[in-house]
């Protein structure tokens, strides 16, 4: 009997029934209505905000389930952009609805705030160059002698902003962030970002796996109420670290694209556009990962390891 063959991966979709709203790093944005809009993940990879010139096979569709399903998990939490429309009433064509099955969603349109409100509850990445260099990381100071790595003694709210596609993202303190989102919004965001992370990291450990940082995005809807938009707990926005494999001093192996910048980083890339070309071993190491990630977060919970919690 002949295996089934693996769908091509989707680097850049081109549908003929809706009209292009945005082209980002990865997601392509399609106009349905004044307030719905057609939300494609396609399997394009970013670095240091740079798009790569291949695909990842499958990445959209894993980022998909993993974002849908944190949503409808943090519903009690706080309001998501999905519509409830499925994609079969706005795609007509056969071809086009085929393509897109697990990898769109139809979700309300909103006013994006214009920072990323990234949490974290390790010490790694750029919070832990930043804390090299000073002992603060988003603007809060922290204790000294903490190791690369290791678990801080509360999760904090270190901002970023929304850069362009091409530009780099910069980390802000939360007095920056009052000054872009007026200072109640501010607080709702910190607030609402440090209780998701929360409840993520305990459901994740339940199942083996460190949640070391993410990033949420939020947006407004026409009432002013604050609703979670965008990606959510995927492994493009979060350090996703096997417990098991977890010591304080390095970066575990993570099931993320920490992988991918990790390989960009070997190869002395400069970090600016063109990105480079990958390896076929490399692009199908990074879907592994991601497929990986994706089935242990929506497994049943294992006996938490020792020491991580």
């Amino acid at each position: 009997m002949p295996m089934p063959t693996r769908p091509e991966p989707l680097y850049r979709s081109e549908l003929k029934g809706l009209p292009l709203l945005h082209r980002g790093k990865v997601r392509d944005l399609y106009a349905i209505d004044d307030r719905h809009m057609l939300m494609v993940a396609t399997d394009r990879l970013s670095a240091f905000d740079v798009i790569l010139p291949d695909p990842v096979p499958g990445k959209g569709r894993v980022l998909t389930a993993l974002s849908d399903f944190w949503c409808r998990r943090f519903a009690a939490i706080i309001v998501n952009h999905l519509s409830g429309i499925d994609i079969g009433d706005v795609i007509r064509d056969g071809a086009e609805l085929e393509l897109l099955q697990g990898r769109a969603v139809v979700v309300k349109r909103l006013k994006a705030l214009p920072i990323e409100a990234v949490v974290r509850g390790y010490l790694t990445g750029s919070g832990w160059q930043d804390y090299q260099a000073g002992k603060a990381v988003g603007g809060v100071l922290l204790p000294p002698g903490l190791r690369r790595a290791e678990r801080l003694p509360e999760p904090i709210f270190s901002p970023a902003t929304k850069a362009a596609v091409g530009e780099h993202d910069q980390n802000i303190d939360f007095e920056q962030t009052v000054n872009r989102l007026g200072e109640a919004l501010a607080r709702r965001v910190r607030q609402a970002s440090l209780e998701l992370y929360r409840e993520a990291a305990g459901y994740a450990l339940a199942r083996g796996i460190i949640i070391a940082d993410t990033k949420f995005e939020f947006g407004l809807d026409e009432q002013g109420a604050l609703v979670l938009i965008d990606e959510v707990l995927t492994p493009d926005s979060s350090r996703f670290w096997p417990a098991d494999s977890y010591q304080v001093g390095a970066s575990p192996p993570g099931l993320d694209k920490q992988y991918i910048r990790d390989y960009l980083a070997a190869l002395g890339w400069d970090k600016r556009p063109p990105g480079p070309r990958l390896p076929r071993a490399i692009l199908e190491n990074t879907a592994a990962r991601y497929a990986k990630i994706r089935d242990r977060l929506l497994s049943k919970p294992q006996n938490p390891v020792n020491g991580a919690d």
